[in-house]
């Protein structure tokens, strides 16, 4: 752990990136303070006694604790061998990890049509870097089964209308056609004079498992496919529905699969609901609007957490931090 004396001027800073080498540092979260020179390296503070001293979070991309149920922005840890994986995962892509970290910094307070533009370029970025590259050459992944003639399912009932994801035999995977019909039923109700409401669910065992594995690495103009992505972007039209958006969450939410149901305004889950950001496994940040919406539900140091860690966060977890609203049963 690095000792609370640790600074850094504006020639040494260079070092602390993933450039320099030090992609990663974790610190006493009661003794660290952050440099005012510029650094890039992800700063993890750790509480190891449970104790929570009082902190100042922006000092931090995240903050894990030993004291269980901690409030916000603490992640609470089972155990501490958990911290050295954090590390080693910011180190074994370094790129991806301190862009997710500068990202989450600069659009915590952006509106967030403008947070999910600048995601966007960031994922652009890394689209066409050596990590994910890296990751694309060593995947093994099959073509998966035709995308369905409907792949959104539109049903209207009076002024409600219910979307669902429709391809529960590839798990409503978000294929690119999945997504433009999702956003082309999202801005017909922005658009309808009858104001409906809007109920997005998934058809099958799951609401989504994210983005579509064969459809990755194989857009070629990169400046293009961020005006698409952003011009279709699901989450900003889901956001825009206000209080008459709602989502109902089962099963595998993964990637995308949270990302653009966290925009929605009332988030509903099965008790058999769990969430997962796996993109930086693979060189990439979130590129559906994740680092802007959990974000914004759960903080960006957990959402960091999320993204680091990989691992799944069940429905009561998740009820706790905010991510959804009500679990189906309870209150």
């Amino acid at each position: 752990m690095t000792t609370p004396d640790h600074r850094a001027d504006y020639l040494g800073a260079d070092r602390l990136s993933a450039p320099g080498g030090e992609p990663v540092l974790v610190v006493d979260a009661a003794k660290w303070r952050r440099p005012r020179a510029p650094i890039q390296t992800v700063v993890i503070g750790v509480d190891r006694d449970g104790a929570m001293p009082a902190v100042v979070a922006d000092d931090f991309d995240m903050l894990v604790t030993a004291a269980v149920g901690a409030p916000r922005p603490w992640v609470s840890l089972g155990s501490f061998s958990q911290v050295d994986e954090l590390a080693d995962a910011v180190r074994a892509l370094p790129l991806a990890a301190t862009i997710a970290a500068q990202l989450l910094r600069l659009t915590q307070k952006m509106p967030l049509a403008d947070a999910l533009t600048v995601e966007s370029f960031a994922y652009s970025s890394l689209l066409g870097g050596a990590e994910f590259a890296r990751w694309l050459a060593a995947a093994k992944i099959d073509d998966g089964p035709p995308t369905p003639a409907e792949p959104v399912a539109v049903a209207r009932d009076g002024d409600r209308l219910t979307l669902t994801l429709n391809d529960p035999t590839n798990h409503n995977a978000m294929t690119a056609a999945m997504r433009d019909a999702l956003y082309e039923a999202l801005a017909n109700a922005l658009d309808d004079p009858s104001v409906p409401t809007v109920l997005l669910q998934g058809a099958g065992k799951c609401f989504s498992t994210g983005g579509d594995l064969p459809e990755f690495g194989t857009a070629r103009d990169l400046a293009e496919a961020h005006m698409v992505r952003t011009l279709h972007s699901c989450a900003r039209a889901l956001d825009a529905l206000g209080d008459r958006g709602a989502v109902r969450l089962h099963g595998a939410c993964i990637g995308s699969g949270i990302e653009v149901a966290a925009a929605a305004h009332h988030r509903v889950a099965a008790p058999d609901a769990w969430f997962q950001l796996p993109e930086l496994g693979m060189g990439l940040i979130p590129g559906a609007g994740g680092t802007a919406t959990v974000a914004r539900a759960i903080g960006r140091h957990r959402t960091l957490w999320m993204l680091v860690s990989g691992k799944r966060v069940g429905a009561t977890q998740a009820l706790d931090w905010g991510l959804v609203h009500q679990i189906e049963g309870g209150a």
